[in-house]
């Protein structure tokens, strides 16, 4: 027999009417908080737990589909151990993105107000950074609960709040206290446009044409060398052969006194083992202060560094007469021009060629040798298990012993690869927005540092009254303090509640390609500080591309936005399109029409769900069942276990693929239409089948919350027999 329907179950199901309403009951019931579940006895107090930090998106923009899948994937397995009965935190928060954030505002200044950071001085333009970020952070939360994100509110977190800036100074001390932590001069990515340092992880590569110029230094100079960058050969002081070339051995250790394009060089032979003999000439000219591999070739034989560039990508007085003050391009001219006058040019060729830029300024990277704060990752340290080790040491052996995993395996061997390869991380940089280096100076009369004080509060009111004393003007490296992430969220330098609990959290799920820069600092930070790994276990999403493979870009107008996709289509089926399709490490390919086949699939749900409680509202649950009825709930505990058992091995995809299919190939077209003349006929048969169906809507349901959690829970609102008020903190069918 049918029953009447509530009305709001009588039309097609509409997202947009009922996504608001569910958020509403979500965050009103407390259950993304797992205190609340415990307070209301829907989680035993005594239960695994199971915890997972957000990475955190900058306040600098708005969700993206990389956002998107992120969300969607970190809130299936939240809401899977949620119903499982575990202790489950998803921690939220936000990162300050220290030089986007900047740039941003200073182009927004700039653009409106014709005026420079320096016209408006640090305390103006820190006031104004301060009001821009918290408009973009109200955004960037509204958009993440459009999402359906159980994240706790309650524990959001913020990397420049006063609690995260504890833990920032705290860090700081405690490393440089045990030598981690050092001031040294040595060679950086200088942003001419941004005035600052940044790291590699902050420097991206277009590629270009370039010029490969083979000259001589002078008529007389017997070794020809080849440059891309011939305004940087008046800094040379050395010329790097391999050992093994027999065109240049007899040179080898020799010193040569030249006078190059006005400059007077003294250039030193060595050999060099780094020297590929097969590119251009064989020789390369070593340029210590204007480029990585030259620094360490000259550190390797004792070469002295000219600084023949400066902080503007203005060619440097000791650069000499003819180029002095003139820009890098300019000055390349000017030397090419003079190779040629004189004879000196032998061979120009056209090769691709790689420009380094700042990924947030746009400014080119130039080489320089700067004065900075460095982390030494060769440099041995007590930890807190009270052995010395190195921190790359650490880095390495966390993954090698399987202390962490990484998922999927094979992002070992890249890992390992960028660990052994690592260079000491510098961590200051000269913007003004972010965590100011805690390290103050005293000068004498002359400007001379006399002292240097390293303290969380700076220096004491003894040693204040003893002088004038200045705060460095540097700030931290942002990844420095998102970097303690996974326990700066959670109270630590404190000993809490929190950090007790759920710490080391369960995953760490983003993207592979901050793999290294994010993943390798974090756990770097989380072992010398606390002597243990910051996450269980690494997964690694692919990235999102459009539906030809090309990577979304406002060039070539194929970016799809999420909250685009939401308004059209419901937050269900964008989420359900990053998921299904996406294995694990691979990148997945999205398009408008699967977004919109995946809206289809939310009506179907809804559609099945209206046909089984018109036809099951006076089911008799305790039945006798058919043969054929125990074998559905058989079946569908098969499925159960299947689903169960791809998430437990993270793969979502599998797992989002086989509910997809189960309730519409299976239940909707199948089950349902055995079950028609079944119904209609009545009987103990009738009966059965009720229960059955009654049974199979709720372990869908249920099977589809974590991926689907809008339009099913709004199912549940409608059920006349349900086990608790939110299928969001229903017990997962076993």
């Amino acid at each position: 027999m049918q029953q009447p329907l509530p009305e709001t179950f009588l039309k097609p199901y509409d997202p947009a009417e009922n996504e608001p309403r569910i958020l509403e009951l979500w965050e009103r019931s407390g259950y993304a908080n797992p205190d609340v579940c415990v307070e209301k006895g829907v989680t035993k107090p005594d239960a695994p737990t199971y915890s997972i930090v957000l990475p955190p998106p900058n306040v600098t923009g708005t969700l993206h589909m990389g956002h998107a899948a992120m969300l969607a994937i970190e809130d299936i397995l939240i809401r899977y151990h949620r119903m499982r009965g575990y202790k489950t935190l998803w921690l939220p928060g936000t990162d300050s993105a220290a030089i986007a954030t900047q740039s941003k505002v200073e182009k927004n200044i700039q653009k409106a107000e014709k005026k420079s950071r320096y016209d408006l001085g640090r305390e103006e333009l820190l006031k104004r950074i301060d009001a821009f970020t918290e408009e973009s952070k109200k955004t960037i939360i509204e958009q993440t609960k459009r999402m359906g994100s159980s994240l706790d509110w309650s524990r959001y977190a913020y990397t420049m709040d006063e609690k995260r800036y504890a833990a920032v100074m705290e860090a700081f001390v405690r490393m440089y206290e045990a030598g981690l932590i050092y001031r040294g001069d040595r060679i950086v990515n200088w942003d001419p446009k941004g005035q600052t340092t940044v790291s590699d992880d902050e420097v991206t590569h277009e590629e270009t044409a370039g010029t490969l110029y083979t000259f001589r230094y002078a008529k007389d100079f017997p070794i020809p060398v080849a440059t891309t960058r011939p305004e940087t050969k008046v800094g040379d002081t050395g010329v790097a052969v391999h050992p093994d070339d027999a065109r240049y051995k007899t040179y080898i250790g020799k010193t040569f006194n030249v006078e190059f394009a006005g400059a007077h060089l003294s250039l030193k032979v060595v050999a060099d083992e780094a020297v590929d003999p097969a590119f251009g000439s064989g020789a390369v000219g070593i340029t210590p202060s204007h480029s990585f591999t030259d620094w360490e070739i000259a550190e390797r034989h004792d070469l002295p560094r000219v600084q023949v560039i400066d902080e503007r990508a203005r060619m440097t007085e000791a650069a000499g007469p003819l180029v002095a003050g003139k820009k890098t391009l300019e000055a390349r001219a000017l030397i090419v021009e003079w190779l040629k006058e004189r004879g000196l040019l032998e061979g120009e060729k056209q090769v691709p060629m790689n420009i380094s830029k700042a990924e947030r300024t746009g400014g080119t990277i130039e080489p320089l040798p700067k004065l900075q704060w460095w982390i030494a990752v060769d440099r041995s340290a007590k930890f807190p298990d009270g052995r010395e080790r190195t921190l790359k040491e650490w880095m390495r052996s966390v993954v090698e012993e399987k202390k962490t995993d990484i998922i999927p395996e094979r992002f070992e061997k890249i890992y390992y690869h960028w660990i052994d390869n690592l260079r000491d991380w510098c961590i200051s940089r000269q913007i003004w927005f972010g965590h100011r280096i805690p390290v103050w100076y005293r000068r004498d009369e002359s400007g001379n540092v006399v002292e240097t004080i390293v303290s969380v509060d700076g220096p004491s009111s003894a040693k204040a009254s003893e002088g004038k004393w200045e705060q460095d003007p540097d700030t931290l490296d942002t990844w420095f303090s998102s970097g303690l992430w996974t326990f700066s969220t959670l109270g630590w330098p404190e000993e809490t509640d929190d950090l007790k609990t759920y710490h080391p959290t369960s995953v760490l799920e983003t993207g592979y390609d901050i793999l290294f820069f994010w993943v390798a600092r974090m756990i770097l930070m989380s072992g010398f500080l606390l002597g243990d790994v910051p996450f269980r276990k690494v997964y690694l999403h692919g990235l999102v591309r459009d539906e030809k493979g090309r990577k979304m870009s406002k060039s070539i107008g194929n970016i799809i936005d999420p909250l685009t996709m939401i308004d059209k289509f419901g937050a269900d089926a964008a989420r359900l399109s990053l998921v299904i399709g996406a294995q694990i490490g691979n990148d997945v390919k999205l398009s408008e029409n699967r977004v919109r086949g995946y809206k289809h699939f939310a009506n179907k749900i809804w559609n099945i769900s209206r046909f089984v409680l018109e036809n099951t509202a006076d089911a008799d649950m305790d039945a006798p069942l058919t043969d054929e009825d125990k074998e559905l709930l058989r079946e569908a505990k098969r499925v159960v276990a299947e689903i169960s058992r791809y998430i437990d091995d993270f793969r979502l995809d599998l797992a989002g693929d086989a509910v997809y299919h189960y309730i519409w190939d299976r239940f909707a077209a199948e089950i349902l239409e055995e079950s028609k003349p079944i119904l209609k006929d009545g009987g103990e048969a009738a009966a059965s089948r009720r229960s059955t169906l009654n049974a199979i809507l709720l372990i869908s349901l249920k099977l589809l919350h974590p991926f689907m959690p809008f339009v099913t829970e709004s199912i549940w609102q409608e059920l006349s027999r349900k086990e608790c008020d939110l299928l969001m903190v229903a017990k997962w069918p076993n």
